[in-house]
């Protein structure tokens, strides 16, 4: 096996969930990502945990949400007696076709998400990680060679997480006491959001491996703007491209992509919540440099900023302030590093994604 396998798992166990003598640890992970489940196990072994495995298939899946009626969905008991159950969870990406479910119908997927979040709701109040496996398939999506994939995987992840840490640290001081932001992207982009008393969070490995980003939480109606989010999205198995919002009070009054917007449609109609944004999140991993179409990484590169609609992210809203609920979270991703920048209460803190306390600021 790869050393780099057993050294993702140990970061998994030890930096990112502290798994613990005793814990009750569900993994959630297709077939292909077995290396890493092995190793995963063999490290919980050793710390004296307790895991429990479900493998997933999106064959399953799709053969199975196309057999349903879109108004049998509800939550599966058993689906969330096993989170509650649980202490830490690690999901594990890494399959096959990521476009096997893509002839589900969007008002399956829809009430298949809003079945789901209770589940969802409950796995946030644990000790999770979301993380991936190196497959040919992710190679073969990213354009790369299933060697050089690895190694971009690895790279990502394999790093020093403390001074990543002490990096992205600027940026959370100075969101965190931050009123208002904007983010202006060529004539394309321009929207503007209130962070007024939400918490800025420095996300160095506790919650996605890889990590590399700072987020934040905007007030639910204070969105104004358009945003075209210039990087494809991946999801119910359809690639949306050049998603674009526009918000008003908060809500999205209007939206269009150019290619299945249908997806992008059902994503928004998910529930109350799901027009509104429940996160603004600047990626800052460097060595993140290429665009993968697989959002766990890509959020996560220099020189973007991604918008999620739907939920909010609750280390973020502090006692008292408005929380966005919704069964979806939904990231999408702004190109940054051209004719952009970044202005927090009326100054530039990035421009053509370089930040301002990084060499070349003034040249950028």
């Amino acid at each position: 096996m790869d050393d780099r396998v057993r050294r993702h798992a140990e970061t998994l166990v030890d930096d990112c969930t502290d798994v613990r003598p005793g814990d009750a640890v569900l993994v959630k992970a297709p077939k292909e990502a077995e290396d890493l489940v092995v190793a995963l196990y063999e490290r919980l072994g050793e710390v004296g945990a307790h895991p429990t495995l479900q493998w997933g298939s999106a064959r399953a899946s799709r053969a199975y949400d196309r057999a349903m009626d879109a108004d049998d969905y509800e939550t599966k008991p058993h689906e969330l007696a096993a989170m509650e159950a649980s202490d830490v969870v690690f999901l594990i990406r890494g399959g096959g076709n990521a476009f096997e479910t893509s002839d589900v119908p969007p008002e399956k997927s829809q009430a298949a998400s809003r079945a789901y979040g209770p589940i969802l709701q409950e796995r946030l109040g644990k000790r999770w990680v979301i993380t991936q496996h190196p497959t040919a398939a992710g190679a073969q999506r990213a354009e790369m060679s299933t060697e050089a994939y690895a190694d971009f995987i690895y790279d990502a992840i394999d790093k020093d997480w403390a001074a990543q840490r002490e990096f992205q640290s600027q940026l959370v001081d100075i969101l965190d006491p931050a009123e208002e932001v904007r983010v202006v992207s060529g004539d394309t982009t321009d929207v503007t959001m209130s962070v007024a008393g939400m918490d800025a969070a420095n996300d160095w490995g506790t919650k996605n491996m890889p990590a590399g980003e700072v987020f934040t939480c905007p007030l639910p109606d204070s969105v104004e703007g358009e945003v075209l989010f210039d990087k494809p999205l991946v999801r119910q198995g359809k690639e949306i491209t050049n998603a674009r919002l526009k918000f008003e009070g908060g809500e999205v009054v209007d939206f269009a992509a150019d290619q299945h917007e249908d997806a992008l449609e059902a994503i928004l109609n998910t529930d109350a919540g799901s027009r509104r944004l429940g996160e603004l999140g600047v990626g800052m991993n460097r060595d993140i440099d290429r665009f993968t179409y697989n959002v766990l990484f890509d959020e996560k590169m220099g020189d973007t900023v991604h918008m999620a609609v739907g939920g909010a992210i609750a280390e973020c809203v502090p006692e008292g302030q408005p929380f966005n609920k919704s069964a979806t979270h939904v990231d999408m991703i702004v190109d940054m590093s051209e004719d952009s920048y970044i202005e927090v209460d009326g100054e530039v803190v990035q421009r053509n994604g370089t930040f301002t306390f990084e060499d070349g600021f003034e040249e950028a």
